[in-house]
């Protein structure tokens, strides 16, 4: 296999200014003087740094004058490699960080002013929540859900550039799986050489792939087994690996020995209707007709009997505990309209196989960040 790509190189302090800049202009519209910050894709998309999720840690953005973090300790040496920010307050492990969050807060000028709240975050529990409203009862707490989420969907050059890097990784990850795969050989082995190579190949994240074959290939969420695969096996691998914590996804099937007529004809039936999806993709597409073309495609040529599920989100930043960003999805209601530049997986599978790709909008339609062969592979 070719060697990877360049890397990209990081991202520069006027890309976070940049960032910075329009979340100010978000939080004065909404009248709030001071935006805790605290679900870590947005940490890491305006601060650089994102934490583990073992003790609650926040980034706080003034209005006006340059934000500041509140870290764990044991953590300080990381945010300062990692961010391109200066000034955080550290708490020890024995200490409460919402009630430093506070202090900090309270320390910092900030007793009585208007401070946003990411409500829709997974890290401000109602506890949190709460404690925080008690220990400043002065400050007026607004909601500031789903603004940044809308915030990060068009995808800066840069940003773009590490979502190919991640693609690559995903078609050398599934290329390695696939030539490990064959008769005799578990789903473990498998596995192993998807890891390897993803990790080769510069992945930063240590969930790299999913893998099931056999009877469970249609369980595209499935637990990793212990099966040995044999001839007529199925295998569904889905390599998800990250770049600085972008994510780039693909879905490809591969029968163990020659495919049966119908799962030939299935696949084929998927890939046209897909290839028809992106070309659909541009700036200004309605998604719920962008979705119809698969959806209705699918159904109508029967090859399966419902389709309940989306046929694409948002991909861009991720970090636990989300496993997928359902910020923006197809679906048959979806009423919002494509962007330049967003980014999505793509998916759609039936007879125990599954398609997907890593797509940006773009004016001439989806452009696929992942490169593998659009086929079954045996």
């Amino acid at each position: 296999m070719t060697q990877p790509p360049p890397l990209p190189p990081p991202f520069p302090i006027e890309e976070f200014r940049e960032r910075l800049s329009a979340l100010r202009i978000a939080m004065a519209e909404r009248n709030v003087d001071l935006l805790i910050v605290n679900q870590h894709e947005h940490m890491d998309y305006f601060a650089g740094y994102a934490p583990t999720a073992a003790m609650y840690q926040a980034v706080l953005i003034p209005l006006d004058g340059e934000p500041f973090a509140v870290i764990r300790a044991l953590d300080a040496t990381v945010f300062s490699e990692a961010s391109w920010l200066n000034d955080c307050v550290t708490f020890a492990d024995n200490e409460n960080p919402i009630e430093i969050v506070a202090k900090t807060i309270f320390d910092r000028g900030h007793r009585a002013s208007a401070i946003g709240l990411e409500r829709d975050s997974h890290f401000l529990t109602v506890n949190r929540a709460l404690a925080l409203e008690s220990l400043l009862p002065d400050a007026s707490f607004l909601d500031f859900s789903i603004v940044m989420w809308e915030m990060r969907q068009i995808k800066s050059p840069l940003e773009l550039a590490c979502l190919e890097t991640a693609a690559d990784i995903c078609d050398r990850t599934a290329a390695a799986g696939f030539d490990a795969a064959g008769p005799g050989v578990s789903e473990r082995e498998v596995l192993v050489a998807m890891t390897a190579e993803a990790l080769r190949s510069g992945a930063d994240n240590t969930f790299l792939a999913q893998l099931v074959s056999g009877p469970r290939s249609a369980s595209l969420h499935g637990a990793l087994g212990h099966r040995t695969l044999a001839e007529g096996d199925m295998v569904h691998a889905e390599p998800v690996p990250q770049y600085r914590g972008y994510a780039s996804r693909i879905m490809r099937p591969k029968s163990i020995g020659a495919p049966s007529d119908e799962q030939v004809r299935t696949a084929e039936t998927m890939i046209r209707l897909q290839d028809e999806q992106f070309c659909a993709m541009k700036p200004g597409a309605d998604a719920k007709e962008v979705d119809r073309i698969l959806r209705e495609g699918i159904l109508s040529a029967g090859v399966r009997n419902s389709y309940t599920n989306v046929t694409g989100y948002t991909l861009g930043l991720k970090h636990p505990p989300r496993t997928s960003d359902f910020t923006r999805v197809f679906l048959a209601d979806s009423e919002w309209q494509l962007k330049h530049n967003q980014v999505f997986h793509m998916y759609t599978w039936a007879g125990g196989m599954a398609f997907s790709e890593t797509v940006v909008v773009r004016a001439e339609g989806g452009k696929r960040l992942t490169k593998m062969e659009r086929r079954l592979f045996y």
